[in-house]
């Protein structure tokens, strides 16, 4: 059985709750790690605390702030000047409330023109533009692919190979169910061609829409059940058994959750980590 300990809350799980409220619905479940999001209306990330203020929640509620999510775009060549700006800012935010990690998302847009091998040398220089300030911090840049088919950067074991051509340790990948069912990445590719030491982080969702998954967006992403076409459980079952041992991290998008009253969606979540936690623990018995 997964410890629950490993379990963490991303806030677009609920981002109508004041950062306060996340953390006690965080608490009430017994869960002690939560990521952030600079995308939630007007920008916040800390709902205009003051970064002690956060810490001493922090410690009240016992919760851990895992990530920040997420600096966007991170391999458009022509934004780079942006991004190390908007980068620095982030760096200082993360710092300020001692969390560990930034993610990275690529670019995600239909109109990007850009062929694979140019895509892949943006990729790799802005890892290496990036790379000093994740060393001076102490703070860890987690990317992100993104299966869309517009998305610039869909594959894990691709993304492994432009961290290992950056020639920078300071980097680590999520694995996103949702992503992860809609990209390239086969279960063989994370056997033979794939280092599960890379993944820093797994997002968790589960779809139930009856619907080709090819028309999947992140509007259909809920919290995981029997019914999930994503087989999220089976996935992190392959993660575990190649040798994950980090956090997962439930990230749904769905407005039908986001609306949940409080307990309401303390129940669905209840329920959800029942069937995540025992699928592990059934298998490996079998």
């Amino acid at each position: 059985m997964i410890d629950l300990s490993r379990f963490a809350l991303n806030r677009i799980l609920c981002p109508g709750l004041e950062l306060e409220e996340f953390f006690r619905l965080t608490a009430d479940l017994q869960l002690g790690k939560v990521e952030l999001r600079n995308d939630l209306p007007g920008g916040r990330i800390l709902d205009e605390l003051p970064p002690e203020r956060v810490v001493d929640l922090c410690r009240e509620y016992g919760v851990q702030i895992i990530t920040i999510n997420a600096l966007q775009k991170f391999n458009v060549a022509s934004l780079r000047s942006q991004l190390i700006n908007e980068l620095r800012e982030l760096i200082g935010v993360a710092d300020s409330i001692r969390c560990p990690a930034l993610v990275l998302c690529p670019n995600n847009d239909v109109g990007d023109s850009r062929a694979a091998n140019q895509i892949r040398t943006d990729t790799v220089a802005a890892l290496q533009a990036f790379a000093p300030m994740f060393d001076d911090s102490g703070i860890t840049g987690l990317v992100e692919p993104l299966g869309f088919r517009e998305s610039s950067l869909g594959s894990v074991a691709a993304a492994m190979e432009m961290i290992e051509e950056s020639g920078h340790t300071n980097y680590r990948i999520v694995h996103d169910t949702f992503h992860h069912r809609l990209g390239p990445d086969t279960e063989e590719t994370l056997e033979l061609k794939y280092d599960i030491a890379y993944t820093g982080l797994v997002h968790v969702s589960g779809v139930e829409a009856a619907m080709p998954p090819e028309q999947y967006r992140d509007g259909q992403r809920g919290l995981v059940g029997p019914a999930d076409k994503l087989d999220s459980r089976g996935q992190i079952e392959l993660l575990l058994r190649l040798g994950y041992s980090g956090d997962i991290s439930y990230e749904p998008f769905s407005e039908e959750v986001q609306n949940l009253p409080p307990n309401e969606l303390k129940r669905e979540l209840e329920a959800s980590l029942r069937y995540l936690r025992a699928s592990s623990l059934t298998r490996a018995e079998s």
